[in-house]
């Protein structure tokens, strides 16, 4: 039934977006499952679906989401004929976790922690002891990283179990606070080319009964942020990923599952003042606000002392029918970040959230041009950005 004209809009429900599946099918469950089904001590079968093996490879695509695989069977043929076995046999995404962005689910995954835990609640976040705004993916400003994240990743634990771990990435990778706090633990060898990473992958699968390796490319996310994943540059990387995961299934040695996934999906955004709403040229959205953190799609919104209430209130007015807009306790207590938030990472949540629900982004053109600029974007809860796939290779 349409709305009368005359009628105030009504804002979207909080508990209308799609939380995450944590706990049974989320980046978070995957690699407790991987290490249960291996017998490391203390881990659980989360993602019921999955299959124990002995060998246990993960293959993390950074940005090509559920449905950028689907909707491009011509560009990944490889990757598109493994749909049906994605999340054990089921044929069915996994999600990624909120926000959907890279620091946030590398941690996720390496950890097997929900954001609320782990404490990488975003691109960008407050650190509450300093009220300075933090990028988790740069690691900038410094902060000490077992203070920022303290718990053992599943690497660690596994490889204290006796499993062979191994991470290999690119070599700049090796020394970063995030690699660090989410992926460290047993090996790391650094390659510069995907066909190597492919090939070492599978060496170091086979070099342990029991064994857990891990291996990353970025650069379809990096195409997808530049020119967009409606773009042959975009379509060019998905070709070359492609490849790479064939040539890596085809070296897996026996008793091996291989599971190629994602940390989120993408969307392109248009240029035009409908989609793009810039934070800096909009004086009713900045007043009270003291910082502006997370990106375009899932905003933290950090409130000068006293005008919290005031800032969600102009927020739930002038976005709410675009955005899932949540107080701090509201997007907690809705599970946004999972089902436990630790006290050190309370204060890291924005006093507000913004999830984008339609194709609509935050840009801050002044102190963002470079994120501002970009054409493919992510960060939400919508199924383009939040569902990832677990397709599955065994040997």
């Amino acid at each position: 039934m349409a709305q009368p004209a005359w009628q105030d809009p009504v804002p979207l429900s909080v508990d209308s977006a799609p939380v995450p599946e944590y706990g049974r099918g989320s980046l978070a469950d995957l690699l407790p499952t991987l290490a249960a089904g291996q017998g490391v001590a203390g881990f659980t079968a989360a993602i019921p679906e999955l299959t124990p093996a002995d060998r246990n490879c993960v293959f993390l695509i950074d940005g090509l989401g559920w449905e950028q695989i689907k909707a491009h069977p011509d560009e990944a043929p490889f990757l598109h004929s493994l749909l049906p076995t994605s999340r054990g046999g089921t044929g069915r995404p996994i999600t990624a976790g909120f926000p959907a962005t890279t620091a946030t689910s590398l941690a996720s995954v390496g950890t097997g922690l929900p954001p609320g835990e782990h404490g990488l609640p975003g691109y960008s976040a407050r650190n509450p002891e300093t009220g300075e705004l933090m990028n988790q993916l740069r690691w900038k400003p410094w902060t000490s990283p077992k203070v920022w994240q303290p718990y053992p990743t599943v690497f660690q634990l596994a490889d204290a179990a006796g499993v062979r771990t191994a991470q290999v990435s690119a070599p700049a990778f090796e020394q970063t606070p995030l690699t660090k706090v989410a992926l460290s633990g047993g090996s790391f060898l650094g390659r510069l080319t995907g066909e190597e990473r492919m090939d070492i992958a599978a060496e170091r699968l086979a070099m342990g009964d029991r064994s857990l390796v891990y291996t990353y490319y970025s650069e379809v996310d990096g195409k997808g942020h530049r020119f967009g994943v409606d773009s042959d540059a975009w379509r060019g990387q998905l070709m070359y990923v492609d490849g790479l995961a064939r040539r890596l299934a085809e070296q897996l040695p026996p008793r091996s599952a291989l599971y190629i996934t994602a940390d989120h999906g993408m969307i392109d955004i248009p240029f035009d003042e409908q989609s793009r709403i810039d934070f800096d040229e909009d004086w009713e959205l900045r007043a009270g606000v003291a910082l502006l953190g997370g990106e375009g799609r899932a905003r933290h919104v950090y409130a000068v002392p006293g005008a919290e209430n005031d800032v969600l209130t102009v927020w739930q007015e002038v976005l709410g029918e675009q955005f899932w807009v949540a107080s701090r306790d509201e997007a907690i207590a809705a599970g946004w970040f999972g089902p436990k938030v630790d006290e050190r990472v309370r204060g890291r949540i924005g006093d507000v959230v913004a999830a984008a629900h339609d194709d609509v982004v935050i840009t801050a053109s002044v102190n963002e041009p470079h994120e501002s600029a970009m054409v493919g974007m992510h960060g939400s809860m919508t199924p383009v950005e939040q569902l990832v796939p677990l397709l599955e290779v065994r040997s």
